[in-house]
Formats: C-alpha cells, sequence, structure tokens
C-alpha cells in the first residue's frame, strides 16, 4: 500500500511538477525493491484504467519518456536518475497516454482548476498551474524549449527565432503576484487578480504588442526604437519605445488608469489608428485616467509610490475612503469583506501595510476607527 503522500509525489513528478526535495524522497523510496513493484503497480493499475486506453504506441512512449527524463536531469538535478529506466515499460502507458490527450485536446480547462492558482494558458490551449516555488520549461508545440520558470517568474528565451506569433495567457489570482520576462528583455510585474495576454517572441519588424484583459501591472520596457511597445486594454492603448509605468484596469473601475515612473508614453484608443498628434502625451510623474464608459481621458500629478508600491508587497494608503480600498484589501489578502458600516465606508483612511497580516491590518483601522467587525475564515464582515 502506497501512502497518500508518496502518491502525490509520483503524480507531480509525472505531471512534471514535483520540487527538488520531493523528488529526492521519491528516489530514496524507490531504494527498497517492493517500493519498486508499488510503484509499477500503482502506474499501471490508476493510470492505464482511469485514461480508459486500450493501445498505445510503444515507440513513441518510450521516445517521450527519455525526452521526460532527460529534462528533469537539467531542471532537477537528479543523482540517480538512471534507476528510472527500471520503470520505463509501466511509466511508458502513462507518457502516451498524456499525448493521446494532448492530441485530442482533452486538457485542463478553467473549469476544474482552483481559482487560486497560477495558470499560464498555451498557445494551443494546454493550461499549466504554476507552483510558485516550482520550475518548469516552457515549451512550443513542437517541443522547443522557449522559456523556463526561475521561482516567481517565467523568462522567455531572448535568442529564439520565430516567423509566427505564438501566445500565452497567464493569469495570477487573489493573494498572489507574479512576473514575466518577454522575449525583448521587458519585465511585467503582475498584481493579483491579472490577466495577462503576450507573444512568447516578439516579430522582427512587427510593433511589441501585448494585452492587459484585466488587472494590474508594472512594465519596465527595453529601448528599442525600431519596434514600439504597445499595452492594450479593450478601450485604449498605450504606446512607448522604453520606459517604466503602472497599468490598472479591474472589472470594478471605471477608468483605466496609467501612471508614468519614467520616460513618455502615448495615449490612444485602441479603435484608433495611431497618430502622434491625437494620442495624449503623459510625462513622468503624472497618471492618465480613460473613462470605460465615455472614452474621456484626464491627466494629472500623481503619487506614484501609492500606485507602485505593491511591486513590493505593500499597500499605501493616503486620505483614502474605506469604501475605495475595500477591493484593494480583497485583492491584496484573497479574501471577501462585507461592509455593513455606511459610516466607515466614508471615512478616510492613511497609513501603510507591508508584512501584515489581514487580521493586524483591521486592528490598526479599528485603532483609527473603532468598528465592530468579526473574522470567520476568509470572510470580514463590519457591523
Amino acid at each position: 500500500m502506497i501512502l497518500n503522500k508518496v502518491q502525490n509525489i509520483i503524480i507531480k513528478y509525472l505531471s512534471s511538477q514535483a520540487s527538488i526535495s520531493e523528488l529526492d524522497a521519491l528516489e530514496v523510496w524507490l531504494e527498497n525493491s517492493d517500493n519498486e513493484k508499488e510503484f509499477i503497480k500503482y502506474v499501471k493499475v490508476n493510470y492505464l484504467i482511469d485514461m480508459n486506453l486500450k493501445e498505445f504506441k510503444t515507440k513513441k512512449s518510450e521516445e517521450k519518456l527519455l525526452q521526460f527524463i532527460s529534462k528533469d536531469k537539467k531542471v532537477f538535478k537528479l543523482k540517480k536518475v538512471k534507476m528510472f529506466f527500471k520503470y520505463a515499460a509501466s511509466i511508458a502507458i502513462l507518457i502516451s497516454a498524456s499525448y493521446y490527450y494532448t492530441e485530442n485536446n482533452i486538457q485542463p480547462t478553467e473549469k476544474n482548476i482552483s481559482s487560486k492558482q497560477i495558470t499560464l494558458k498555451m498557445d494551443n490551449g494546454t493550461i499549466k498551474v504554476i507552483d510558485e516555488k516550482g520550475s518548469f520549461t516552457i515549451q512550443d508545440t513542437k517541443g522547443n524549449i522557449i522559456g523556463n520558470q526561475q521561482g516567481n517568474e517565467l523568462v522567455y528565451d531572448t535568442k529564439k527565432a520565430t516567423d509566427k506569433l505564438a501566445y500565452n495567457t497567464i493569469t495570477v489570482p487573489y493573494g498572489k503576484r507574479f512576473a514575466v520576462k518577454l522575449s525583448d528583455g521587458t519585465k511585467v510585474h503582475l498584481n493579483a487578480g491579472t490577466s495577462f495576454r503576450y507573444p512568447v517572441k516578439f516579430l522582427k519588424g512587427k510593433n511589441r504588442q501585448v494585452f492587459i484583459e484585466t488587472g494590474e501591472a508594472y512594465f519596465d520596457v527595453v529601448k528599442d526604437a525600431k519596434h514600439p511597445f504597445i499595452v492594450n486594454n479593450n478601450n485604449v492603448n498605450i504606446r512607448v519605445l522604453g520606459t517604466q509605468f503602472n497599468v490598472t484596469s479591474y472589472p470594478e473601475d471605471s477608468n483605466i488608469t496609467t501612471v508614468l515612473v519614467e520616460g513618455s508614453v502615448r495615449i490612444y484608443a485602441s479603435k484608433e489608428k495611431y497618430d502622434a498628434n491625437k494620442s495624449t502625451l503623459l510625462k513622468p510623474g503624472f497618471k492618465a485616467d480613460w473613462n470605460k464608459y465615455d472614452n474621456f481621458i484626464s491627466v494629472e500629478k500623481a503619487d506614484v509610490e501609492t500606485y507602485t508600491a505593491w511591486i513590493d508587497g505593500k499597500i499605501i494608503l493616503k486620505h483614502i475612503t474605506f469604501n475605495n480600498i475595500i477591493k484593494k484589501l480583497e485583492r491584496h489578502y484573497d479574501i471577501e469583506i462585507i461592509n455593513n458600516n455606511k459610516d466607515l465606508g466614508k471615512d478616510f483612511i492613511t497609513a501603510t501595510f507591508d508584512i501584515e497580516t489581514i487580521a493586524e491590518v483591521f486592528k490598526v483601522i479599528n485603532e483609527i476607527h473603532p468598528i465592530n467587525y468579526t473574522i470567520t475564515n476568509n470572510k470580514i464582515t463590519i457591523n
């Protein structure tokens, strides 16, 4: 009988999601000959029956198995990887099954993946769940490595040549943050509740265009005068050559807000052809609010730090009504806040939070504005 803990490690190994410590534990466990038999039996019974396959291509399976283990050697640096060849006949069944599923587009979807997980959707529709403490390589449809995960960041290959645009989409849930380094070297920080779509490789002679479908992102764009960088967010385009700026556009926001830290950007309607004379020029230290409903844009001086502190995990509040910070707290801490205190909603809050828990945050708020509240699991009710 294989313990549940070991079963989980086996599953994660075969799906390329096991950590280094988990692989070490699996190695030690497999050194026992009795465990070797249990391992083979477990793979045969669980995976062959669960996937309901009647046949598989042995040659193809063996080839994919060799590639699979080879990748593990590079990524996880296994000390005794040869021992896994003992299980080739059994694991080949699983590899073949996975290949069969991929070829027939039977992949994990948004419906069966937890909303609390960071996900990467490939150009072919395949969805990968990302463990912030893990690592994996990103491959195209031909099996070529085009990037890899380095902790809480995805880094794409800057040298890989291509003549066709292929897009990846990363989705970051509430309570998490992540980063992507694009093929041109541009780094994009993604805040909680963000969906970001981008080419795995920019094409020579074409604009570098990416898409913020929803959420918030901070861009540190590599300068390239021949290839303007354009951030699209349904209503607007933000055009730059090389600069640093923050873009916010959550569903509950009436404005798409762009805050410029360095350089310059031009903002214009996404449905219009770019014309420098008709676009709005933004200078460092200013923010532009584009109203989603009337397409009106307003520009004013900004307290840049309050808009970019989230990159370092901070929340800086300066004279903001409690009603306007509720969603910010919900996204940052992945909680639900129900405010039944109308007076509190109108009160202004000034505070800075860094490593505090949500309980500590409300303790501070309670000291400033005495309130009656309860915290139950991930739900806070203010009476």
